[in-house]
C-alpha cells in the first residue's frame, strides 16, 4: 500500500488513502482481508468529477492496465461483436483495438478515458441515449468479486437483482473484474454529422423533441451558450449524426483510427483564465463559427466523440480551485423548469466554459441508474465562483420539484436528501447492496457524503 492524496477529475476535495494498484484477483482478495474500517473502494481512471473513486483514510484499489490495444486483457468474437474484457481495461484500449476491426463501443460518455468498470459502475450514458440506452445495457454478464473475496457472475438472468444493483451501483456492491459486452458494427471510422444553429432555447427544445426528426439520428448533442440573454437565451449549437458507411468515404482505410493527443495544458494555470468574459468571447465565436443552416460533414471519431481528450489534462485549465461539473435531468414535459433553470444560470452571468443539453431514453432495470426520459443538462463551473453553492441549491430545488436528479458520477455538491428525492428506489438498491456486503467493506467520501452507506453501520 501506498499512502497518496486523491481527486476526481474537477480537483475539488482531495483526501488521502491508501492506495493498491493490482488487476489480479488473488491480490485483490488479500488486500481485503486486511481493510480497516474506513473501508474500501475500487478506482479507475479518475474521471468521475466528485469524490466516488476516493475513501478519505481507507483503502483505495486502483484498478488499471494501459497497454498496447493488441495486448490488452480483452477477446473480440469477430462474427458476433461480443467482447469479453478485464474491468482495468479503458475505453481508450478497447476503441484503438476494436475500430479498426469494424466494432465500436455501444456507448460512450465524453471522454474515453474511462475503465470498464466505471463505466458499468457509473452506467454511464452518451450522445445517443435516446436511441442505445446506457452502458449497463450492453453488458451482458459481469464478474464480481465480493467484499468475502468470493466472486460471483452476474447477468440480467442470473441474479438480476445482484446485476442490475451494481450497474450503477457506484462502485458499492464489490470490485468488478471482468465483463462480457456487445459492441456495435461500423463501417467506417468516420461519423456523418449534420451542424445546426438553433438562435434560442424554444427553436432548440422543437429541434430535439420527439416530435421532430431527432429520433432519426443515433447521436444528438446541443451546445448552450448560457451566457445568452434576452431574445438569445438558451441560443445553441445542435450537432446530430450516425456512423459513415463505408460509401460514404472514400479513404482507402476506411477503419483506420488516430486517437492521438493533440496538445497538453500547461502544468500551472492561474484561477479565473475561464471566466465570465474569457467564456462569452469563445460562446459568441462558437456559435457564429456553426452554420445557420443545416450542414452535412464527416468527422473523426475523436473529434466527434471525444473533442476534449485532444488536450491532455484538460481539467487543470480551471487552476487550483478546480471545477465542478453539475448534470440534472427533468422531464420531458418540462420544458419549463429546464427553460427557467437556464434562464437563473444566464441572469446570474454564471460561465460555463462546457454546457450540453440531450434527450435521453426510458430508464434501465438498475435503481440507481441517473438516465430517465428526459432533458439532461451538463455544465462545468469554476468552482471559486462567489455564491455558487447558493446557486446550484436553488436550481436542485427547481430539478427535485419537477421529479428530476442528479448524476452522482459528476457530483460534489447535492445534499443526501436531494438523492432520496431523486432516486425513489434508493432503499430498495441499499437492501440489495447490504446482502451484498453484510459487512459494510465498501465505503467512498461521495457514499459518506451522500448517505449511501446504510445508517446501521460504523461510518
Amino acid at each position: 500500500m501506498v499512502m497518496q492524496q486523491l481527486s476526481g477529475w474537477g480537483r475539488t476535495a482531495w483526501t488521502v488513502a491508501d492506495v493498491v494498484h493490482s488487476t489480479d484477483p488473488g491480490q485483490i482478495a488479500h488486500t481485503l482481508q486486511t481493510v480497516g474500517e474506513r473501508g474500501a473502494i475500487a478506482r479507475g481512471l479518475g474521471r468521475s468529477y466528485g469524490a466516488a473513486a476516493q475513501n478519505a483514510g481507507g483503502v483505495v484499489l486502483e484498478l488499471t492496465s494501459e497497454h498496447d490495444p493488441l495486448g490488452i486483457d480483452a477477446i473480440l468474437d469477430p462474427i458476433t461483436g461480443t467482447l469479453d474484457v478485464a474491468s482495468s481495461v479503458s475505453l481508450d484500449s478497447i476503441l484503438r483495438m476494436c475500430v479498426p476491426r469494424g466494432w465500436f463501443v455501444p456507448v460512450t460518455p465524453g471522454t474515453r478515458f474511462v475503465t470498464v468498470g466505471g463505466a458499468i459502475a457509473s452506467d454511464v450514458h452518451g450522445k445517443n441515449h435516446h436511441f442505445d440506452g446506457s452502458f449497463g445495457q450492453h453488458v451482458s454478464s459481469l464478474t464480481l468479486m465480493l467484499s468475502s473475496g468470493e466472486i460471483v457472475e452476474l447477468s440480467p438472468h442470473s441474479r438480476p437483482d445482484w446485476f442490475w444493483a451494481t450497474v450503477g451501483g457506484m462502485g458499492l456492491t464489490g470490485v468488478i473484474l471482468r465483463a462480457t459486452i456487445s459492441m456495435l458494427p461500423i463501417e467506417s471510422s468516420k461519423v456523418r454529422v449534420e451542424t445546426e444553429r438553433l438562435p434560442h432555447f424554444d427553436a432548440v427544445c422543437e429541434a430535439m423533441s420527439t416530435e421532430g426528426d431527432d429520433g432519426d439520428y443515433r447521436y444528438s448533442v446541443c451546445w448552450v451558450d448560457l451566457l445568452a440573454t434576452g431574445s438569445s437565451m438558451g441560443r445553441g449549437v445542435l450537432t446530430r449524426g450516425d456512423h459513415a458507411k463505408r460509401s460514404d468515404v472514400s479513404d482507402d482505410e476506411p477503419l483506420a483510427y488516430d486517437p492521438r493527443l493533440r496538445i497538453s495544458a500547461p502544468g500551472w494555470v492561474p484561477n479565473g483564465l475561464l471566466n465570465k468574459w474569457s467564456i462569452k468571447a469563445f460562446n459568441e465565436a462558437w456559435f457564429r463559427k456553426a452554420p445557420s443552416k443545416r450542414h452535412v460533414g464527416m468527422e473523426s471519431i475523436p473529434a466527434f466523440f471525444h473533442p476534449l481528450d485532444g488536450v491532455n489534462k484538460w481539467n487543470r485549465l480551471y487552476g487550483s480551485q478546480g471545477f465542478i461539473q453539475y448534470q440534472f435531468i427533468v422531464p420531458l414535459n418540462r420544458t419549463d423548469v429546464l427553460r427557467k433553470v437556464i434562464e437563473t444560470f444566464s441572469a446570474a452571468g454564471v460561465a460555463s466554459f462546457l454546457a450540453v443539453l440531450k434527450r435521453m431514453g426510458p430508464q434501465n432495470p438498475a435503481p440507481m441508474s441517473f438516465p430517465t426520459e428526459g432533458w439532461t443538462l451538463t455544465l462545468d463551473i469554476a468552482a471559486g465562483i462567489k455564491g455558487l453553492a447558493e446557486l446550484l441549491s436553488r436550481v436542485d430545488a427547481m430539478v427535485l420539484d419537477a421529479g428530476g436528479r442528479h448524476y452522482l458520477a459528476k457530483d460534489s455538491h447535492v445534499s443526501p436528501s436531494a438523492v432520496r428525492r431523486g432516486y425513489p428506489r434508493l432503499e430498495e438498491w441499499m437492501n440489495v447492496q447490504h446482502q451484498m456486503d453484510i459487512s459494510g467493506m465498501w465505503r467512498s467520501d461521495l457514499a459518506r457524503r451522500l448517505g449511501l452507506i446504510d445508517s446501521r453501520r460504523n461510518s
